[in-house]
């Protein structure tokens, strides 16, 4: 099925990019990820890190798209890319959603942080085809996710659904069934993308089971050395696998039988692609730097980054800037993909996240009513302020 949203062809690209909000969704007005943020805890490094250096992947995942098709060798790195970034992406997200619950506030900031970007976005990006790409017969619809948004209807889902992973005794195999039943399933259709929200649900439900000991067991040296060999022979697969397997498989957005296959290989799919994915994604992990470098500050804007770089991809997409026969060469291939790197990290910058944070991270005070225990919590911290004030003076 070829329409706007699978720009492509019958591709589309899945995107990615954050205890409180999600990785991929930045704190609200943290101004520097090596501070505290707004309820207290300092920020690790290592998570920053690993978001800023997949949303990076992401950006140039969706530059390779257009040009992969003239390469084995990018066709295999998209592949082994594609195979990690999002899972990284996503258990992740789960990590840092293990203490999610129905508490008012928090179920403020999903709507605010989440559902509010995922209405802007899916409405602006529709309305930039119209005017960029002359196409005034584009629609605009909530209910299809378009091109990048579907990973924010995806965390709201799963979010949401943190209490009962949190409550269950054994959360990943119930995901697994989940998504291997989905995998069979074409007619739960492309209303709110739910078949990637089913097929992506076990990587945020590790997140939700994972805890900092198993983070730092894959970031050993041992883990480390290993890793380079891992993606050697992952690439050398990928490159044997290029006219072997429908690329497809690695979106997790059609059942079985929507992608010609028997409706068995749907669970055998899932399953391996678990397996394939975790392995990459620890290796990923395991060459993260855990210490503070120029670029963790940039882990706090990942979600701007990853919702703006589209309307550049988009764009040269529509004007035809991917056409020309210089960039399906090597060394433009190359030249395309550190670009697709320096949009996104400036995407993720302060001064983009002040621009575009009252679409991004809306306070939005008018629309909530207040919280009784928010409140007390309140005046329980102003009046220690001024017993402190008191005792001092």
């Amino acid at each position: 099925m070829t329409n706007s949203q699978r720009p492509y062809g019958n591709r589309r690209t899945p995107l990615p990019p954050a205890q409180s909000p999600a990785p991929a969704v930045p704190s609200p007005r943290t101004k520097n990820p090596h501070t505290k943020n707004p309820h207290g805890k300092q920020r690790d490094a290592f998570f920053d890190n690993a978001k800023y250096l997949a949303i990076v992947l992401v950006a140039v995942g969706h530059a390779w798209e257009p040009l992969k098709g003239d390469s084995r060798v990018l066709e295999a790195a998209y592949t082994v890319v594609y195979t990690f970034h999002m899972p990284a992406f996503i258990i992740v997200s789960g990590y840092f959603s293990r203490s999610f619950d129905m508490r008012p506030d928090r179920l403020r900031r999903l709507i605010t942080g989440v559902a509010v970007p995922y209405i802007v976005f899916e409405t602006a990006y529709p309305l930039f085809r119209r005017v960029v790409d002359h196409a005034p017969e584009q629609e605009i619809s909530l209910l299809d996710p378009w091109y990048l948004t579907w990973f924010l209807v995806a965390l709201f889902v799963w979010r949401l659904t943190t209490p009962v992973w949190n409550a269950v005794r054994h959360p990943l195999p119930l995901a697994l069934g989940i998504a291997a039943l989905a995998s069979v399933t074409p007619g739960i259709g492309d209303d709110l993308d739910l078949q990637r929200v089913l097929q992506f649900l076990p990587y945020f439900v590790l997140g939700l089971c994972m805890r900092p000991d198993h983070f730092r067991l894959v970031r050993r040296r041992s883990v480390r050395i290993a890793a380079v060999p891992v993606f050697a022979a992952a690439l050398a697969f990928g490159w044997w696998a290029v006219p072997r397997m429908n690329t497809a498989w690695f979106y997790h957005r059609d059942a079985a039988q929507e992608l010609g296959a028997p409706w068995w290989a749907g669970p055998v799919m899932v399953l391996a692609m678990f397996g394939c994915s975790l392995l990459l994604t620890a290796c990923f992990f395991a060459w993260v730097p855990g210490r503070r470098m120029w670029f963790t500050a940039l882990g706090a804007g990942t979600l701007y980054g990853y919702l703006l770089h589209g309307f550049v991809v988009k764009a040269g997409d529509y004007q035809g800037w991917f056409e020309h026969s210089v960039l399906h060469r090597p060394l433009g291939e190359i030249a395309v993909s550190v670009l697709a790197a320096v949009v996104v990290t400036l995407l993720c910058t302060a001064p983009v996240r002040r621009m575009f944070r009252f679409v991004m991270e809306p306070r939005m005070e008018w629309a909530f009513k207040r919280d009784a225990a928010e409140a007390a919590r309140e005046r329980g911290r102003q009046e220690k302020r001024e017993t402190r004030e008191k005792v001092s003076a």
